[in-house]
C-alpha cells in the first residue's frame, strides 16, 4: 500500500486490513520519491493514496472498505 501518514483514507485502509489480519507493505510516499512517482504513474499524474497493489496486479486507488474486501476475495486472501 502506497500512502502517506496524513491520510484519512489510508488510515481507514489500514485498519481494514489489520482487523482482516491482511498482511501488506506500506510505502510512505512522501519518505520515497522513486514510489511517488510510480504513483503519480498509475493515477494519471496524480498523487492519489491510498493506492494499493495486488499480487495479481490489481490496483485500487483510494478505495472502499466494500471494494478492497472484493479485491482481497479475489486474490484468495479473505473468506467470502
Amino acid at each position: 500500500m502506497y500512502k502517506t501518514t496524513w491520510c484519512g483514507d489510508c488510515k481507514r485502509s489500514e485498519k481494514f486490513l489489520r482487523d482482516n489480519d491482511v498482511q501488506y507493505k506500506e510505502v510512505n510516499i512522501d519518505e520515497d520519491r522513486e514510489a511517488a512517482g510510480l504513483v503519480e504513474k498509475l493515477n494519471g499524474g496524480y498523487r492519489s493514496v491510498p493506492t494499493i497493489v495486488f499480487p495479481n496486479g490489481k490496483v485500487l486507488i483510494e478505495p472502499s472498505n466494500q471494494a478492497l474486501a472484493e479485491a482481497l476475495q479475489e486474490n484468495f486472501m479473505l473468506p467470502n
